[in-house]
């Protein structure tokens, strides 16, 4: 049953959407498939909600009346998980100027995207002094998705008052996400850190949707508004327009993979307090289940299957670069220990993935190792048997040996097997997602063009400074653009559960694969 014909003739496709959402029952919608009443349930429209930047020039930001919606298109789609990926998602946008009652649509059809919900507004002032951006205030939009169904693809569009995605000539703007399973099932996620606005971040971002992950993790430093990196207002450069460009370069992806990103060094944006991760949080919307909010939103948790993902936030312990160490108090390593405990005597949990953007173990001649990761986290990665550890910040791929206490624990070659419950932990490093790259001291050696090396030069950044030190963990080292695929294979109890990772160069090449094998719970 529809809209009589005489009334449909009067009524825009939305209009027809709201007549029959109000005129069926509730036992008629379920009987029809599509999303029943209660089944979604979005954030509030918070007008006015601002966030700016700290500097000594205007502090407020100028009024602006909100412009003829039917004259301005959303951009930058953006999916996060929330805590539980079976049933909460965050789907999040941007306007160039401000409109009127912004909102998203959902629906089980491109068709029917009947259910409506009132988005949250997050304001972004930057005045001019502010780097090198001018006068500029950013429009970011939330809407908190909850009591979806796992498993289900669901499809979706984001308006404004003057823009309905559900009008016929605008259906082409409809995007989809998937809810994870209820139960352990076969699943690819992919990971990379340190992209930026270019041509190779665009180039990785067309391979990923080629993998069709069920997530992706960015390891940190994200878009690059603030080139220095120092975490500090003196840095130059800041332009927060970059992110504009950045969620349009992002958007083909992230609008139908989460995108969990773990902050880096160039994302502390001194500009905006607290601890410079304010304007992340106008822009993101991610897991509020970490140890403290204020001041370390990037740090959070999920479980998707049978692995569970660990977010940390690494300038809270780095020597090298210290405008945030120690601004957890310890509450940081205190709450991953607390995450790693709980997730191995978790009976549905078989492996666990811990990203951050410092690295651990690197050999690059930028950045190498960070030694607040190694005295505050790793030894916590090899007490609770940490299955992968993915960071960024060196802008190349590297991949150690199984490691344990510092020392190689076992050689692990290309296509080799770790056994991490005896062996020790794997650490890579997916730095080379588009900005420059960096170097290293020993020749690359990757799938293909295998150069093995006994011993390679290096250093790791501590509280006295740099350390020098010769390695011998250091198997695999890719010096040009690339990305992290996981392929996730659950087993029966007993059974050897994996996960195969793979290094992928931008141009689609293989220059790493190894697995990781655990005995499901």
């Amino acid at each position: 049953m529809g809209v009589p014909e005489k009334l449909a003739e009067r009524m825009s496709m939305a209009e027809q959407h709201e007549y029959l959402r109000a005129r069926f029952s509730r036992r008629t919608m379920i009987r029809g498939g599509a999303v029943t009443l209660g089944a979604v349930a979005g954030g509030a429209f918070v007008p006015g909600a601002t966030a700016q930047a700290a500097v000594p020039a205007r502090h407020t930001a100028p009024a602006a009346a909100p412009a003829d919606g039917a004259h301005v298109a959303p951009f930058g789609r953006h999916l996060a998980w929330g805590n539980d990926p079976r049933t909460e998602i965050t789907v999040s946008w941007q306007v160039p100027v401000a409109v009127r009652k912004p909102f998203i649509r959902i629906g089980a059809h491109p068709w029917d995207l009947s259910r409506k919900i009132e988005a949250e507004v997050r304001t972004l002032y930057t005045p001019a002094g502010v780097g090198a951006s001018g006068d500029h205030t950013q429009y970011y939009l939330h809407a908190r998705l909850t009591h979806l169904r796992p498993g289900r693809t669901y499809y979706y569009g984001v308006g404004h008052q003057g823009f309905d995605p559900a009008e016929p000539h605008l259906l082409g703007t409809v995007g989809t996400f998937t809810t994870a399973p209820a139960h352990k099932a076969p699943f690819t996620f992919t990971a990379f850190g340190d992209e930026g606005v270019g041509y190779h971040g665009l180039a990785n971002n067309s391979l990923l949707l080629g993998q069709n992950p069920a997530f992706h993790l960015h390891a940190g430093d994200i878009a690059y508004a603030d080139p220095s990196g120092a975490g500090k207002t003196a840095d130059t450069g800041f332009d927060a327009r970059t992110w504009d460009s950045f969620l349009a370069q992002t958007e083909t992806v992230a609008k139908q993979v989460p995108w969990m990103p773990a902050y880096g060094n160039h994302d502390m944006e001194a500009w905006y307090s607290p601890n410079g991760y304010g304007g992340e949080d106008a822009r993101w919307t991610l897991p509020d289940n970490g140890p403290d909010r204020k001041n370390l939103p990037g740090v959070y948790s999920f479980v998707y299957g049978n692995t569970a993902v660990i977010s940390l936030d690494a300038n809270d312990i780095s020597y090298e670069i210290p405008a945030n160490l120690g601004i957890s108090g310890g509450t940081q390593t205190t709450w991953l220990e607390g995450q790693l405990k709980k997730f191995r005597a978790a009976k549905d949990v078989d492996f666990i993935v811990v990203f951050f953007h410092h690295c651990a173990y690197c050999t690059s001649t930028a950045h190498a190792s960070e030694g607040g990761v190694r005295q505050e986290w790793v030894p916590l990665f090899e007490k609770y048997t940490v299955d992968l550890v993915i960071n960024g910040h060196n802008h190349q791929y590297e991949r150690t040996d199984v490691i344990k206490g510092g020392e190689v624990a076992k050689k692990l070659p290309i296509g080799g097997t770790a056994y991490p419950e005896t062996d020790g932990v794997v650490y890579v490093t997916a730095g080379a997602a588009g900005r420059s790259l960096y170097a290293f001291s020993a020749p690359d050696t990757y799938e293909g063009h295998e150069h093995e090396t006994d011993s390679v030069a290096s250093f790791v950044n501590t509280e006295d400074g740099k350390v020098h030190e010769t390695v011998g963990w250091s198997r695999v080292r890719y010096l040009n653009y690339s990305f992290l695929r996981v392929d996730v294979s659950p087993a029966p109890r007993g059974r050897q559960a994996t996960l195969k990772v793979s290094g992928i160069a931008e141009t689609g090449d293989r220059v790493d694969h190894f697995t990781v094998s655990r005995t499901a719970k």
